[in-house]
């Protein structure tokens, strides 16, 4: 497993305490005690965990413009935690490609969640990426990744 895959897993894990509790506390140091992980892990979860929080009311706010029919305080805590990361990543971390979001977020909710929860993460996750002005140049990535990925040209 990758160290990034393993940062985003933690990532989650954290984000569902943090729903749970509401703020840090001793349950923090536990969980990394009890996680054992390398500094580049723990580095980029907390990254990753950092740029949620402080970005949370858009990104529910986001997140829930294009979940039709949902509101995000009703989601499975699991599933709107990997939409938050997977969001997050997609509008503020350009250093990594969409496609691996995408993926990364799809595999999170196929380990983490129910079994609709990857089609309902993929589902939300990629009207972000079709429709957010900010992502053009992601989508354009993305989209060059797909035609090469076939054997065209890109």
């Amino acid at each position: 497993m990758g160290s990034r895959h393993q940062s985003r897993e933690r990532a989650l894990q954290i984000l569902f305490q943090y729903d749970i509790h509401g703020k840090p506390g001793v349950w923090l140091d536990e969980f990394w005690n009890q996680c054992k992980a390398a500094d580049e892990v723990k580095a980029f979860a907390e990254k990753l965990v950092q740029g949620v929080l402080e970005h949370k009311k858009e990104l529910d706010s986001l997140i829930g413009r294009y979940a039709t029919n949902w509101k995000v305080s009703r989601m499975q805590i699991v599933d709107r935690n990997i939409l938050r990361l997977g969001t997050y990543e997609l509008l503020w971390l350009n250093e990594v490609p969409a496609k691996v979001t995408m993926n990364e977020s799809i595999e999170l909710a196929k380990d983490f969640g129910d079994d609709e929860a990857a089609k309902f993460v993929n589902g939300i996750l990629d009207k972000v990426l079709a429709t957010e002005t900010k992502l053009e140049a992601k989508r354009t990535e993305a989209a060059g990744a797909s035609l090469g990925a076939r054997g065209k040209r890109t």
